[in-house]
């Protein structure tokens, strides 16, 4: 690993901006309906849990990455397969963000343009800032938030001048009862984006004040829990919640019913540059974790020098994954919470927690 250092306000733009990552423009929850926007607080709620778990490893083993205690947990082998294993989800996972961001640049303003082509410039560019080191985009992170927090206001003024609020539309509450809502929660928005977080575990033996890991940590989860649920609750309230359904992206879709005077109009730039800003964040943390777990266990000098070769994996599989985006989105809501975010996020942890407790006995 980096020598290096961040310090807890960089931790906590970083980790804000990773939550927000896709998970801004998309229609998440929304198997909920009209309730979307209280399965993401229940997920919340789910990712706090989640968090109590991580940060009692965390608390044992302070100086070490996620593929490091695993080590420490389970054995010199089974640990290093296991860390293993969550190397392998961090590249995964950067490749689908890779490819959410590519494919909202097709649909947005770039419909022409190759697939491959957007996603090797996003590439390259998160290569430019890894390759500079943890430090240099942790700096970013200070500078992007600001500049998001900005775009956001102006999106929500323009969205409340323009008229076309109706509230009626988030009623009646609980029309379907609790199942879905619960159903949501706990199979899809506790995992997606507050589980994801379990890659600052690989993060935080850079952090200059350890004991601010947990109120940096569970600021992130509310912070962005309440956000998302209100942006989702803006689409519903805006475009009603079956076109909210049908839409890919609708964010995009509610800035683009904006017309102000027959003259403000278009603002779909507002929400595509913040689409770039946090996926640019989500898809870097989520490589340089890949890169500095494949350093820890093949001991390799620096990341520096497999960035390049794990970036043209990462594009390969950004274009793999899925035949379409449909296919990729039914891999994102049917098959990933069971193959991946369950075993990786609840299973393994639990047991890693489990161990640590019998032999500290």
């Amino acid at each position: 690993m980096e020598k290096a250092k961040i310090s807890a306000i960089q931790l906590f733009t970083l980790m804000f901006l990773f939550e927000l990552g896709s998970a801004l423009v998309v229609a998440l929850g929304i198997s909920a309906k009209k309730d979307a926007w209280l399965s993401i607080l229940l997920g919340m709620l789910g990712g706090i849990v989640l968090f109590f778990i991580y940060y009692f490893l965390i608390r044992q083993y302070p100086a070490l990455p996620l593929t490091g205690f695993t080590r420490k947990i389970f054995g010199k082998y089974v640990g290093w397969v296991v860390g293993l294993l969550y190397v392998v989800f961090f590249l995964y996972a950067g490749s689908r963000n890779v490819r959410d961001f590519g494919e909202l640049l097709l649909s947005s303003t770039m419909p022409k343009t190759p697939l491959l082509a957007l996603n090797i410039l996003m590439v390259l560019a998160v290569c430019y800032v890894l390759y500079l080191g943890i430090e240099v985009l942790a700096r970013t992170s200070e500078v992007f938030i600001v500049i998001l927090i900005t775009l956001g206001l102006i999106g929500n003024i323009v969205i409340f001048l323009s008229g076309n609020i109706n509230v009626q539309n988030l009623l009646p509450f609980l029309e379907n009862g609790w199942k879905p809502v619960l159903t949501t929660a706990f199979k899809l928005t506790t995992f997606f984006p507050f589980g994801e977080i379990i890659a600052f575990t690989m993060l935080l033996p850079y952090l200059n004040q350890a004991k601010l890991v947990k109120r940096v940590w569970l600021s992130v989860l509310i912070s962005s829990g309440l956000l998302l649920s209100y942006t989702l609750s803006i689409n519903i309230v805006v475009l009603g919640v079956e076109q909210v359904e049908r839409s890919t992206f609708p964010l995009l879709s509610t800035i683009a019913e904006v017309n102000l005077l027959e003259f403000i109009q278009r603002l779909d730039v507002i929400v595509v540059f913040t689409f770039l800003i946090t996926m640019f964040f989500k898809i870097s943390i989520f490589f340089y974790c890949a890169l500095i777990g494949i350093v820890d266990l093949f001991h390799l000098k620096s990341h520096q020098q497999i960035i390049l070769p794990i970036a043209i994996i990462l594009v390969f599989l950004s274009m793999t994954i899925a035949a379409d985006f449909s296919e990729h989105i039914e891999e994102g809501l049917d098959i990933i919470p069971y193959v991946l975010y369950i075993p990786l996020f609840v299973v393994i942890p639990l047991l890693m927690v489990f161990v640590t407790l019998l032999r500290n006995r």
